[in-house]
């Protein structure tokens, strides 16, 4: 009896994960179904969170891939032309590469374009925002700079570009050939990712206004963390708003942070005015 019991209760921990993660995706489809039906998008979802529902509990870091960037152009590709895809953010950033892919194609998507930012939108989420007709941002959101981050070899830190050219000019005729060859890189690296922002840009506001916001988010002049807000977004000329439907609130609620047995933020549910009843949060480091 006491064998038969290990056994279903080692069934059941290996299943119950699995089963929540489906009854979380099954949740996540019909309140997307439903807002399409409302708002006449085609909603595509592109979120990164350590998931407390993976296999064994053991949390995984997401950022943006190959496989989210084939996945994205598939779900743009499979629009109707005239069709406005709302694409909802919440990412720390990732592959140059994949999130460049997903904003060229994002940004030639005949139809309207609307990105949704509930929380935030780093780096290379930055990067996929500027290819939207119109940013809507939660009034506490923000987006990140765009200065590229070189890695130092294999075991090296990643730094940003900015920093390798600054240090390169200061060594100057001192600097190592390795110095000069990184900088040489990181130069282009800036000078691409400048291309990538112009272009996403310049239909927009103008080709010069377009290089100026291209090399204000590249060029090192905040750190790589630094908190781009709706208002110095708008400063910028981006074309940002604060409604964020509430629904979009309600399904941030259905990807869950992993807990990492730290303490939580609870509180007791209130309904509000604008926004959904938020049930506990859990802190982000």
């Amino acid at each position: 009896m006491i064998f038969f019991l290990f056994w279903l209760l080692l069934l059941f921990s290996i299943m119950e994960p699995i089963l929540s993660l489906r009854r979380l995706q099954a949740a996540r489809l019909a309140l997307i179904r439903q807002m399409e039906q409302k708002y006449g998008w085609r909603v595509v979802t592109l979120i990164h969170r350590e998931e407390r529902v993976t296999f064994f509990g053991i949390p995984i870091q997401r950022f943006i891939d190959i496989d989210d960037s084939e996945a994205v152009l598939r779900a743009i590709r499979t629009t109707p032309p005239d069709k406005p895809i709302a694409l909802i953010l919440h990412t720390p950033g990732g592959l140059v590469l994949a999130a460049s892919q997903i904003a060229r194609a994002l940004k030639r998507h005949p139809g309207r374009k609307i990105v949704i930012v509930p929380h935030y939108a780093m780096s290379g989420g930055t990067l996929i925002a500027l290819a939207a007709d119109e940013i809507l941002m939660d009034p506490n959101a923000v987006l990140g700079p765009l200065d590229p981050q070189l890695s130092l070899g294999p075991q090296g830190p990643v730094v940003p570009a900015p920093s390798i050219l600054k240090v390169a000019k200061m060594k100057g005729d001192k600097a190592s050939d390795t110095t000069l060859i990184v900088a040489d890189i990181a130069e282009k690296a800036i000078m691409e990712m400048q291309e990538v922002i112009t272009d996403l840009l310049k239909d927009k506001m103008g080709e010069e206004k377009a290089r100026e916001i291209a090399k204000v988010l590249t060029e090192g002049k905040w750190t790589h963390d630094y908190p781009i807000t709706v208002e110095k977004a708008k400063e910028l000329g981006l074309p940002v708003k604060t409604e964020v439907p509430p629904e979009v609130y309600q399904l941030m609620e259905l990807y869950p942070q992993a807990p990492h047995n730290r303490p939580g933020v609870e509180f007791i549910p209130q309904p509000l005015p604008q926004h959904p009843v938020r049930r506990g949060q859990r802190a982000t480091s």
